[in-house]
């Protein structure tokens, strides 16, 4: 008799063992579903229809504070001489205008190349981290300043030729530092890329950048270089 008991009792700590074996089993599946990890984060798709730029680091240095009536002077060396002026909107883009200014008052985009030019469409740049001339321009293209990303500010302003457009990554609220001139109307950009500024002169010399003949419109050899980008009070 008493061996049967000492079998039953362990009978009943093994089937307790196993239902709490199971259950424990069960929990981990349930939480694993329920919280699943984080995706890996993958690089931004760059398409003829889409200047790209990945996200930044936090803030730092805090931005000036915005001109009324701003214009953009860009110096252009390379196959590309002479002076560019562009007219500043902060009407339609007041933080993307601020972030420009703030670039260009630190001296951020002297020195900076055309790394992406495509015939017919734009001319892109702007790259402060990555895209300097005499560096490696592998990762030209992919970099952005230390101030963080900027919220979309779309308008119903038009992309004709010589608009200026902030590049972005593939989310709408990653525009940073890139900027891309338009060498022709592309409404396909339109309400999708927020427009900064025009051209208002040296269209001439913006017609003259070297073009990309890489991938995707990458420029191969020296691109043309923004010497010196300064901001103008054109009140």
């Amino acid at each position: 008799m008493a061996e049967a008991n000492g079998r039953d009792r362990r009978k009943l700590w093994f089937a307790l063992w196993f239902v709490l074996g199971v259950a424990l089993v069960i929990g981990y599946a349930w939480r694993t579903l329920s919280n699943p990890p984080a995706p890996e984060p993958v690089a931004a798709i760059v398409t003829p229809d889409a200047p790209v730029t990945p996200g930044a680091a936090p803030a730092g240095v805090p931005e000036v504070a915005p001109i009324e009536h701003p214009l953009l002077e860009i110096t252009i060396e390379g196959e590309a001489n002479g002076r560019v002026v562009v007219e500043l909107f902060p009407e339609l883009a007041p933080e993307h205008v601020r972030r420009l200014v703030t670039l260009a008052d630190r001296g951020a985009y002297d020195g900076v190349v055309f790394h992406r030019v495509i015939d017919g469409f734009m001319a892109q740049t702007g790259d402060v981290q990555f895209g300097r001339i005499g560096e490696d321009m592998s990762r030209a293209g992919t970099g952005a300043s230390d101030l963080p990303d900027l919220p979309a500010e779309f308008s119903n302003y038009p992309y004709g030729t010589g608009v200026v457009g902030m590049a972005r990554g593939t989310g709408v609220n990653t525009a940073n530092s890139q900027f891309f001139i338009t060498f022709a109307p592309a409404e396909f950009l339109n309400g999708k890329y927020t427009v900064v500024g025009k051209v208002v002169e040296g269209m001439d010399v913006v017609e003259a950048i070297k073009r990309g003949t890489g991938n995707n419109g990458a420029v191969i050899g020296k691109p043309d270089v923004m010497t010196r980008v300064r901001v103008l009070d054109g009140g």
